[in-house]
């Protein structure tokens, strides 16, 4: 778990940022230019590197199972944006592009896209399918 590192774009000056996934909930900073990381905006993970980042964070977890060929999905993107921007840190908000990462897909049971799964303390905790609104997704990550 301790050499998974995760990808985190400071927004204040563009460095791209290696995290370990162990300290996802830190508070990390840009190496660049020492500000605080955003994340109030979704991550992309997949099957190498979800099990490490899920397991390290003890914020719930909100989870768009999508795919670049899906016009829902597209047109729910900004939404989900919104809702991460929201909630702020309080949730972790995660992509997962289900037709790079199939063993995610099929261990939740991914039977039609967009998917979005709650997880709480490694578990699933909700469950909603469908393109959704900013703030059904808000309600949904338990804010």
């Amino acid at each position: 778990m301790g050499d998974i590192r995760i990808h985190l774009v400071c927004t204040h000056c563009g460095a791209t940022n290696r995290v370990p996934a162990a300290r996802i909930d830190d508070e990390p900073v840009c190496g660049r230019c020492g500000k605080a990381l955003d994340q109030a905006r979704p991550i992309e993970l997949g099957d190498a590197d979800f099990d490490a980042v899920i397991g390290a964070t003890k914020r719930p977890v909100l989870v768009d199972f999508w795919a670049p060929w899906c016009g829902p999905c597209r047109m729910m993107a900004p939404a989900f944006e919104q809702a991460a921007r929201q909630l702020g840190a309080r949730t972790l908000f995660v992509k997962v592009n289900s037709d790079d990462s199939p063993q995610l897909a099929g261990r939740y049971a991914v039977r039609s896209i967009p998917t979005l799964v709650r997880i709480e303390r490694g578990r699933e905790a909700a469950r909603k399918s469908g393109a959704l609104p900013a703030g059904a997704i808000v309600a949904l990550a338990g804010g």
